[in-house]
């Protein structure tokens, strides 16, 4: 059986790349790619593929501002996978967050 510190050293986690910037962009839907990179531990291009990913499967709108981009999450679309979709994803930014994500 690993060390707890063997366990620290692994990459994976419970959440996945999309479910993370889902709820890091519905804490901050003007947060920059190259910020949720930094913050998810991903390349900027990782980033940049999830979003799209999201953007084309509707869970994330994205809007040009400026030189900028703002994003929304559709709360209220169901998860994918058959054991979570009696889930929203606003249960899930819920959780991640710790409370209700803005607005």
């Amino acid at each position: 059986m690993p060390t707890p510190t063997e366990d620290a050293t692994r990459p994976w986690t419970f959440l996945s790349s999309y479910a993370l910037v889902l709820i890091c962009v519905a804490a901050d839907p003007k947060t920059r790619m190259r910020d949720l990179a930094q913050r998810l531990g991903v390349t900027e291009r990782a980033v940049q593929r999830v979003v799209a990913e999201l953007a084309d499967a509707g869970y994330l709108a994205v809007t040009r501002e400026g030189r900028r981009n703002s994003y929304a999450v559709d709360l209220d679309r169901p998860l994918r996978h058959p054991l979570t979709a009696h889930r929203t994803v606003r249960q899930l930014v819920e959780f991640g967050l710790g409370g209700k994500p803005r607005r």
